[in-house]
């Protein structure tokens, strides 16, 4: 009888653990989906408010002179894409969702696939790192890879 009533004990903790480290993973996507929903909305708020005040834009570039990197800030990111014409629809489809949290810093590794107006663009993949702030999910670093073939999916 008690050997039952310390596994059932044991089954409810873990299905309580990972129940938390679900909606914890669930959370850190809800911040990145709404990110690029202000993308495509070309909402330069939406597009902030997904990130900490400091956070970090970095993107892989290669160039003729070797891989070098390009660093943006998020006001300038949002600015870019809010003035992007209206009849200019950019959207940035990621193809899967790895994500690993740890107390509150999260991670995670999103594949793309871009288009503007429906035709492909490039491709690659964000690394995010996050931080909860006071209960909230924000990007503090993003850095991405572009190109335009061999896409991830």
């Amino acid at each position: 009888m008690k050997t039952k009533l310390l596994l059932s004990i044991c089954l409810l903790m873990s299905v309580t653990f990972l129940s938390k480290a679900q909606s914890e993973e669930e959370a850190v996507k809800e911040v990145i989906i709404s990110m690029f929903d202000g993308m495509r909305a070309k909402n330069a708020e939406q597009i902030i408010s997904a990130f900490s005040e400091d956070a970090i834009m970095q993107t892989i570039q290669n160039k003729p002179e070797g891989t070098v990197i390009g660093n943006n800030t998020v006001a300038e990111f949002a600015n870019s894409i809010a003035s992007v014409p209206a009849e200019t629809y950019l959207d940035e489809r990621l193809t899967d969702f790895v994500i690993k949290v740890d107390a509150n810093m999260a991670t995670a590794w999103t594949p793309y696939q871009f288009y503007v107006n429906e035709k492909f663009s490039h491709c690659g993949v964000n690394s995010f790192q996050l931080v909860k702030f006071e209960g909230e999910w924000k990007i503090v670093y993003i850095i991405d890879t572009r190109r335009k073939e061999a896409c991830v999916e």
